[in-house]
């Protein structure tokens, strides 16, 4: 079949405010793009946009898509606004537990109560004996009662691992708040999870995503369910046949080297990224490694991941195979040691690195960044989470470089626009307008740091050409043009038009990948068959 698009606005996302009459799909791609009389007699097939508008398909460059799975799944306390509110909401959930079942919850986040309020062992045990471990928002830090800390092995004896921390009382015992690679001696116990159980969680989760608009994610989730086989097994069983979805793998550095060796992939749909690698922690857990001491905490600068010897050990093994790292940074410093292992080994040839999240940089850094062939996966929401408290966490002075995603892109660097989902919400269109608005949605200020605000076509970018680019496929993805796949999102309004609150209430209509309707708000646009 060849389909021809047309009969609304079609956005090239080529160049700003470029947009073309029609457009015609051909074996998953676009064969050809023009006016809707030149192009109608090549069709068999018409697709009536009906005055809605067709954008390049919208991907997330970076998300836990298993996790965002999990999310929908589980007990979710992300939106959570008080203590109190939070421990009615754990008694409510944990009421028929049997004793001896894990209960999982996902996403408190301390700031959003007025007191920031981090619950206690002790008080975990009043809600529930059951073994109890309870996902900070960051996915950086864990609350864990004393069942759990018991499974564990964790005791006023236990040593901080590597990269992690124990948060211990005025006595030295363990409070049940682990930091980092402290998180991995609890969840290492939680029972492994069937094949199945995945599977059920990623079909959840990409039916999720396709209702959003989005058409591809760059996930990372080969790293936390055991034996990298079985979440990439779920990935093939949900992915590549009626369904479809482009799912690029980061892959854990703990199990690079096996997927290497062994792993098989279902290209176009599934395919292998970059060695992921942790160099530091998070903003909100006090983790993420700043070259000079918290604001608000002056007895810590973060936590390094890795040594410097090793994190330049990792990057050369990604190497020894060919291949690019990815790198999670959020920190200054977490920045200049990863800046440091990729200069000590150049990325190879036809290849580019990610650096994730890059929120705290300076200037010298930046400019060791322009000298590098990498792409930076930010994170627009994050501004409208973590503003105004990070303020105070980070002092005046070093804001200034912090969240700066309009001086990043006007350096020239390539960027690309993710959730990091289940950690904020996943809708590509709340990401866009915080990147446009920088606050909120209604909201009435003028945005946090509104110099770093990006024009709509720069934010639009970021989920199209940019998440092409990051994986270097920026000449077969990302745009409306001949020879890129037909991977569309289709939205109800015209997003470059009207108040910055008419991008969140679009409405999704439609999101095509290789050229099928994988998702429609109602039935299928207008169809006219047998055109020759």
């Amino acid at each position: 079949m060849k389909p021809l698009w047309h009969g609304g606005i079609i956005y090239t996302m080529a160049s700003e405010g470029e947009t073309v009459e029609a457009v015609l799909v051909s074996d998953g791609k676009i064969e050809q793009v023009g006016s809707y009389s030149e192009l109608k007699k090549r069709a068999d097939e018409e697709i009536d946009l009906q005055g809605k508008v067709l954008y390049p398909g919208f991907v997330d460059s970076h998300m836990h898509m298993i996790g965002h799975g999990e999310k929908l799944l589980r007990v979710d306390l992300s939106k959570i606004e008080s203590a109190e509110e939070m421990k009615a909401e754990l008694i409510r959930s944990t009421k028929n537990l049997p004793i001896d079942e894990w209960f999982i919850g996902e996403g408190w986040n301390e700031n959003n109560f007025a007191d920031r309020k981090i619950f206690h062992r002790d008080e975990l045990d009043e809600i529930s004996a059951s073994p109890m471990l309870l996902k900070r928002v960051c996915r950086h830090a864990i609350l864990a009662n004393s069942s759990a800390l018991k499974l564990a092995g964790i005791t006023k004896d236990t040593p901080d691992p590597e990269g992690g921390v124990i948060v211990r009382d005025n006595n030295g015992e363990p409070t049940g708040y682990l930091l980092d690679a402290a998180q991995d001696l609890v969840s290492s116990q939680v029972p492994e999870v069937s094949v199945d159980y995945l599977t059920t969680a990623l079909k959840t989760s990409v039916e999720d995503l396709l209702s959003l608009g989005l058409t591809g994610a760059h996930t990372e989730d080969m790293g936390y369910y055991g034996d990298f086989n079985r979440p990439l097994q779920a990935f093939k069983n949900v992915i590549g046949g009626p369904l479809k979805f482009r799912a690029h793998l980061l892959r854990a550095h703990s199990v690079f080297e096996n997927m290497m060796e062994t792993a098989e992939y279902n290209e176009p749909f599934i395919d292998p990224g970059a060695m992921k690698i942790f160099a530091d922690g998070s903003i909100g857990g006090k983790t993420a490694l700043l070259s000079k001491p918290y604001n608000d905490d002056p007895a810590t600068s973060g936590v390094a991941m890795h040594s410097d010897d090793e994190l330049k050990r990792l990057v050369g093994m990604a190497r020894k195979h060919g291949e690019a790292v990815a790198v999670h940074v959020i920190g200054d410093l977490g920045m200049e040691k990863a800046l440091d292992a990729i200069e000590a080994h150049p990325v190879p040839a036809g290849k580019r690195d990610r650096l994730i999240h890059a929120m705290v940089v300076r200037e010298d850094l930046v400019e060791r960044m322009q000298k590098l062939d990498v792409a930076l996966d930010i994170q627009p929401s994050f501004v409208t989470s973590d503003f105004p408290w990070v303020v105070e966490r980070l002092g005046v002075e070093r804001i200034n470089w912090a969240y700066a995603w309009k001086s990043l892109l006007d350096k020239g660097l390539i960027s690309a626009g993710g959730s990091d989902a289940p950690i904020e919400e996943v809708d590509p269109l709340l990401g866009i307008y915080a990147a446009v608005a920088r606050r909120k949605p209604y909201e009435t200020h003028e945005g946090y740091m509104p110099h770093e605000k990006l024009s709509r076509f720069e934010a639009i970018q970021l989920y199209t050409s940019g998440s092409a680019a990051a994986i270097c496929k920026e000449h077969e993805r990302g745009r409306i043009l001949v020879g890129f796949d037909a991977d569309f999102t289709v939205l109800d309004r015209d997003l470059f038009a009207g108040e910055p609150e008419q991008i969140v209430e679009a409405q999704v209509e439609m999101t095509v990948v290789a050229g099928e309707v994988m998702f429609a708000k109602k039935a299928k646009a207008k169809q006219k068959e047998g055109m020759v």
